[in-house]
């Protein structure tokens, strides 16, 4: 009873185990854009961001009011193939818009020509968009099984940090690595490795020949209790080789949605005494329910109606409330490029997720508009290597 009381007190300001959600201080975080990449680019005025359009960049002016007819010219041409530019930018970030609010399924093809058309538009940080997205919560029952709860007795309780675990946020910048096969020979490897940050889903290889393509620096990493489950029997055996394989991502933190199911809880609980029993160098931590649930409800208003988040998904929606500037690598959802060229799910193998339990489009087509809008940004393809 002492710990139920307890927690009750504290849940409006502790982190459920690394819940991602208030990370100490009163206001609300906000989540924020990729730096500029290119020197003298125009400041974003609030009018602009609203529309949703890329800040256009004015007619060229000249003190000189006897220039020469044929500068002139050019420069209205410039003006004018600029304004056109920015027009058509607008207009693929209305379509996207408009199509995530509608119940229609979309193709592979329609994604792909959307993309392609993207990848011309110069994008933009704009802070002020990112303003918008704020999703917050806390209680304490099941995310999913929603009408069971957790009595949170003496033991759980001790497992919940006394402060938050990831206290020097916000970061300067965060690389968010998804697992989809567009990873293979994009040579984002150094770039990844160098962000302040870097979040990872489900255990993915990190090390070999794949490293120049991925990274191999890692601070969170999220792990599915069915990994758990399938690879190493819930932890009952196979204690070392967990311990081993997991060694490659250093000092990193694994976070577990403990509370999301009845059923991920004794695994996830499994994975924090066996971090504790053997003295591994990593942490777990668990998603607090409420937030995912927050969560779930806060996407859901802007179209993406699913069984679950996926991973992901989640832990993008947490760097941005984490980070000042958020980059999105492997995000890829689609069985081919831009060029029609075959792509696996995964970097590391084939293996589709089961069909209804995530929404992944509608997803992509949420990143899409927050890449549009410079909140963040999703690398498309190869990075550029020095």
């Amino acid at each position: 009873m002492r710990a139920v009381i307890a927690l009750a007190a504290a849940l409006g300001s502790l982190l459920l185990g690394g819940c991602l959600l208030r990370l100490g201080g009163q206001q609300p975080l906000r989540a924020r854009g990729w730096q500029e990449e290119e020197a003298g680019v125009a400041a974003v005025t609030p009018k602009v961001v609203q529309a949703l359009r890329s800040p256009l960049t004015p007619l060229p002016q000249t003190e000189n009011r006897y220039e020469l007819p044929s500068r002139r010219t050019t420069a209205n041409k410039n003006g004018i193939y600029q304004f056109e530019q920015a027009s058509k930018c607008k207009a693929i970030q209305d379509n996207i818009l408009s199509s995530s609010i509608k119940k229609k399924r979309y193709s592979e093809d329609y994604y792909l020509h959307i993309v392609t058309k993207l990848q011309n538009c110069t994008w933009i940080r704009r802070p002020e968009e990112s303003t918008k997205f704020s999703p917050l919560g806390s209680n304490m029952s099941y995310e999913v099984d929603s009408k069971k709860t957790i009595l949170i007795t003496e033991d759980i309780f001790k497992m919940l940090p006394v402060s938050s675990p990831l206290s020097v946020y916000p970061f300067k910048t965060c690389a968010v690595v998804g697992n989809g096969g567009i990873l293979k020979n994009s040579s984002c490897g150094a770039e990844i490795d160098s962000s302040d940050f870097v979040f990872r889903c489900n255990l993915p290889p990190t090390t070999g020949s794949i490293s120049k393509d991925v990274g191999n620096k890692t601070n969170l990493v999220t792990v599915n209790p069915s990994i758990i489950a399938q690879k190493y029997n819930k932890l009952n055996e196979k204690k070392t080789e967990f311990l081993e394989n997991i060694a490659v991502y250093g000092d990193a933190f694994l976070l577990l949605p403990a509370f999301s199911f009845r059923s991920n809880t004794a695994t996830s609980f499994k994975v924090y005494h066996t971090l504790k029993e053997f003295k591994a160098t990593q942490r777990a931590i668990f998603f607090h329910p409420a937030y995912l649930k927050s969560l779930a409800q806060f996407w859901r208003t802007k179209g993406v109606k699913a069984y679950r988040l996926s991973s992901g998904f989640m832990i993008t929606s947490a760097a941005l409330e984490l980070c000042e500037n958020v980059k999105l690598y492997g995000f890829w959802p689609f069985s081919k490029s831009t060029e029609k060229m075959p792509i696996s799910h995964h970097y590391y193998d084939n293996q589709l997720p089961k069909p209804g339990f995530h929404a992944m489009p509608k997803e992509y087509n949420q990143i899409l508009q927050l890449h549009g809008k410079g909140i963040l940004k999703l690398q498309f393809g190869k990075c550029e290597s020095d």
